[in-house]
C-alpha cells in the first residue's frame, strides 16, 4: 500500500481543473490527525470552476471565506456549510484563479474503525464516507486544515495504485445541492462503486 499513499505533487494540481477533476478518480485522500491514520480511494467529484460558473464560491469575487480557493494550488480548500459539517476541496490552477475539485465520496481503505467511532458507528459501511460532509468527518477532517498543502502530514492526496480507471468506467452528470450552475457536467465519479454518494441526477453514458 505504500506507494498508493506517496503524496501527489503541486504540478499535479496546476492543470485544467476539469481533468485534475476526473485525475482523481481512483487517488487516496489521507488523514493522520494523531489518533491514527485514516484514508479512502477518491471515487466521485465536483469541479468548480472562476469563469461561467455562478455555482463557483469565487465566482464574485475573493472573499474571506474562499480565499484559500485562490491558490497555490494544491492547497486545501475546507468550508463549513449547513451549520454542521465540512467540505474539503483540493484547490487547482494557476494562483489567484479561485478554482478547486470537491471530493464528494470515497471508497473507505485505512482506519475503519476510526472512521465508524468518529461517525457515531453506522450499520453499514456504505455510509461511513458516502457523501462529502460524511467524509471529513470520518477522516476527522475540520476547518483548522484549511490552507494545508497537500503534500504530506497531516492531509495529503496519495497517488492511488498505478492502474488507473478506464475512460468508459467514469461517468459524467450535473453536480448535487447547487442551484445555479445546474445543467454543467462537472460531477464525475466511477461507474457502478457502492460508495458513491447519490446515483440519481446521473447522465446516461459515460466520458
Amino acid at each position: 500500500m505504500g506507494d498508493s499513499l506517496q503524496p501527489l505533487p503541486p504540478k499535479f494540481y496546476n492543470r485544467d481543473t476539469v481533468l485534475v477533476a476526473r485525475d482523481l478518480l481512483g487517488r487516496v485522500l489521507c488523514h493522520d490527525s494523531g489518533r491514527g491514520l485514516t484514508a479512502g480511494i477518491v471515487v466521485e467529484t465536483e469541479a468548480y470552476l472562476s469563469h461561467g460558473d455562478p455555482a463557483c464560491h469565487a465566482a464574485r469575487g475573493k472573499t474571506a471565506r474562499n480565499a484559500a480557493m485562490f491558490g497555490p494550488a494544491g492547497i486545501a480548500y475546507i468550508y463549513f456549510i449547513y451549520g454542521n459539517h465540512y467540505c474539503f476541496n483540493a484547490v487547482t490552477g494557476l494562483p489567484g484563479v479561485g478554482e478547486a475539485v470537491l471530493i464528494r465520496a470515497l471508497e473507505p481503505l485505512v482506519g475503519l474503525e476510526l472512521m465508524s467511532r468518529r461517525r457515531g458507528n453506522p450499520p453499514q459501511e456504505i455510509a461511513l464516507t458516502n457523501g462529502p460532509g460524511k467524509l471529513c468527518q470520518a477522516l476527522g477532517i475540520t476547518g483548522a486544515l484549511n490552507r494545508q498543502p497537500l503534500q504530506g502530514l497531516p492531509l495529503w492526496i496519495g497517488r492511488g495504485t498505478s492502474r488507473r480507471p478506464e475512460p468508459q468506467s467514469i461517468i459524467s452528470s450535473p453536480r448535487i445541492g447547487i442551484s445555479k450552475g445546474t445543467e454543467k457536467l462537472l460531477r464525475f465519479y466511477l461507474k457502478d462503486n457502492r460508495y458513491v454518494s447519490r446515483f440519481r441526477d446521473r447522465e446516461p453514458g459515460s466520458t
